[in-house]
């Protein structure tokens, strides 16, 4: 048992958790103590559970409520809590919180965690070394941690804070020299890849160029190793990792594999050929399928036909992830469309990046869509969504066109762009925003920064809004940024301000939702800062400075709700039995350094990161253990 000693006010003080007083045997009483050096109370909790009797519990008074798990009621005499012990270390506590805030460097520190549920902080055990500070939570070097972690499988819960699943387009960057690092920095431990309908695989040889080249902006260039018929052959080619990674079937992907980006109208054979390579793609262990109703070719499905596309997932638990057809004053009716797809087939739906583009529909249209998606599933349906935690998106350039103009592909939509006649018609279609994503109108010309250019002319372009190139162009902005399409061959990434930071925190506290970055990853120019501060922004804007979301709530919110919505239950949560992928960090010390001038800069803060129980991150320092795995769904 362990020696408390309090003054019954509830007060934590200096002296009150103290490894100096221990009770000998298993029902000692409490006037039975010895002395102990911390030094070797901390070897022998690193050893054996800690025996925690009911009596001396109820020795706690009014901080009870802050140091107990939420299971105490059932405790017997002599049941281990997996609590950690305090020497010479003063704390108070915060609401619920509780923070170390000074003492030696020998002694045994009292552990916080969030475990993924969106519970409160619970009790863990976990050694501070002498060549750390406990001036701050969970400062620990991950050879500690390593001792609770079993052939890469969590032991014990209630030792550290998140284990972070998260949707990326990162099918391509997963066979580059260094992947992972960036994710790593910021707490990734798993990250899903294919979403949007834009993933790499799997990918026919009958429509290959196309599909790469329509994929660049987002992906970057994709190498023929990654670009692979079945997504079994994908995984077979992809390199060693210090993350885990899984991949969502792009939906848009497989169609365009089937039909190209000229056939609007799907024959039964098309359906067919689809069908089979989606169950295809499931077996081989796609954890989903994606859907990009606002690029091509899915901009041209009818709901009906939509619905029949992807007959194959009816009546059954795979989710369904989404970008949706509009989302900005049309995204009411976009979430209804969804809502439709639900009830029709009987599959779970995933909004992917909710937003509400446009001054005119901000704190407008996204409390409908909220309220829209709740009574969809008091109806029973299974619907859910995500956003990303910034004001400003990022996709390709060509995303600004309306769907009639994306027809046939690349070479397609650059010939239209040519065509003096066909400018005048997109003059006036950008002018009314009838039935499309209108960013140029949404966001602005000035609102549209260009971020990836590759030919050389245009490189002094790059970082700057469309307003300003056509000032210095002598042009008027949509002439800029036609001539820029053709003489890029569309292969231009754009940062896009259209969102309002008041509909973020209403998605963020909304119970289903949880946080992507949606990062794209062009191999050339400058990307969004998401990709490299995502999670650390969250909790510093949202949390720190905001304050929208409790910490466990955002934490819930990277962790256990986007792995639930996956399907994935043995990570996002720290439980008996689950994936030893583990963050220690100090929520104070956390840094989100890049900007949109200067994005490519690591997170900071993250202290330990281990990935199947391996150490990736070590104090702070890269390790660039290989210790990922490939996710599949079982």
């Amino acid at each position: 048992g362990i020696g408390v000693r309090a003054d019954g006010g509830g007060a934590l003080r200096r002296d009150m958790l103290g490894v100096d007083r221990v009770i000998l045997g298993g029902h000692g009483q409490m006037g039975q103590v010895h002395l102990h050096r911390a030094a070797f109370l901390a070897d022998h909790i690193a050893l054996h559970d800690v025996q925690f009797l009911r009596r001396t519990a109820q020795h706690l008074g009014g901080i009870g409520q802050y140091l107990l798990p939420q299971e105490p009621s059932g405790l017997v005499d002599g049941e281990a809590l997996h609590i950690g012990l305090a020497a010479g270390v003063g704390a108070q506590t915060r609401g619920g919180d509780v923070r170390i805030l000074t003492g030696d460097d020998t002694h045994v520190v009292i552990a916080l965690e969030a475990d993924g549920l969106g519970r409160h902080l619970r009790i863990g055990r976990v050694r501070a070394l002498p060549d750390l500070r406990l001036t701050a939570l969970h400062r620990h070097r991950a050879v500690e941690i390593q001792e609770h972690a079993v052939r890469g499988r969590f032991k014990r819960d209630g030792i550290h804070r998140r284990v972070v699943p998260e949707g990326r387009h990162a099918d391509a960057a997963a066979f580059r020299p260094g992947f992972g690092e960036l994710e790593l920095r910021q707490g990734l431990t798993t990250i899903v890849n294919g979403n949007c309908g834009l993933s790499c695989a799997p990918v026919g040889p009958e429509n290959l160029p196309a599909i790469t080249s329509y994929l660049e902006p987002i992906c970057g260039r994709v190498p023929p190793e990654a670009a692979r018929e079945t997504l079994a052959e994908y995984f077979a080619a992809q390199p060693a990792a210090p993350l885990h990674t899984g991949m969502l079937a792009g939906a848009g992907t497989i169609r365009a594999s089937v039909a190209g980006y000229q056939v609007q109208r799907l024959e039964p054979e098309h359906y067919a050929a689809i069908h089979r390579r989606l169950e295809g793609a499931l077996a081989d262990g796609a954890l989903g399928v994606s859907l990009g109703l606002g690029y091509a070719p899915e901009c041209f499905y009818t709901t009906d036909e939509l619905i029949r596309a992807l007959a194959p997932l009816a009546g059954q638990s795979i989710p369904i992830t989404v970008h949706m057809r509009q989302e900005g004053g049309g995204v009411v009716e976009a979430a209804r469309e969804m809502v439709e797809v639900a009830r029709a087939l009987k599959a779970p739906v995933h909004i992917s990046h909710l937003k509400a583009m446009g001054r005119d529909n901000w704190n407008r249209k996204i409390p409908q869509v909220l309220a829209l998606l709740d009574r969809a599933r008091q109806e029973g349906l299974d619907l859910s969504c995500d956003v990303y935690p910034y004001t400003a998106g990022s996709t390709q350039l060509l995303h600004i066109l309306p769907p009639e103009f994306l027809a046939g592909g690349i070479e397609a939509i650059v010939r239209r762009l040519q065509d003096p006649d066909q400018r005048k018609l997109l003059a006036r279609r950008i002018e009314s925003g009838d039935g499309f994503d209108d960013i140029a109108k949404l966001a602005g010309w000035d609102g549209i920064f260009l971020t990836s250019l590759h030919c050389p002319e245009d490189h002094p372009y790059q970082g700057m809004s469309l307003q300003q190139i056509a000032e210095l162009t002598g042009q008027d902005p949509l002439t800029c940024c036609c001539d820029l399409l053709v003489r890029e061959q569309g292969e231009i990434t754009m940062i896009d301000f259209m969102a309002h930071e008041e509909d973020i925190a209403a998605i963020l506290q909304d119970p289903f939702s949880n946080l992507i970055s949606d990062s794209t990853y062009p191999t050339e120019g400058q990307p969004h800062p998401r990709v490299y501060g995502t999670f650390v922004h969250l909790l510093t804007r949202f949390v720190r400075e905001r304050g929208d979301l409790t910490p466990e709530a955002a934490i819930h919110k990277m962790t256990g709700r986007p792995a639930a919505v996956l399907g994935m239950k043995d990570r996002g949560v720290l439980t008996p039995g689950a994936q030893a992928d583990i963050n220690v960090f100090a929520p104070e010390d956390l840094r989100e350094p890049g900007t949109y001038q200067d994005p490519c800069r690591m997170a900071e803060g993250l202290d330990t990161v281990l990935v199947a129980g391996q150490p990736v991150i070590d104090g702070g320092q890269y390790t660039g253990v290989m210790a990922g795995q490939i996710v599949r769904r079982s």
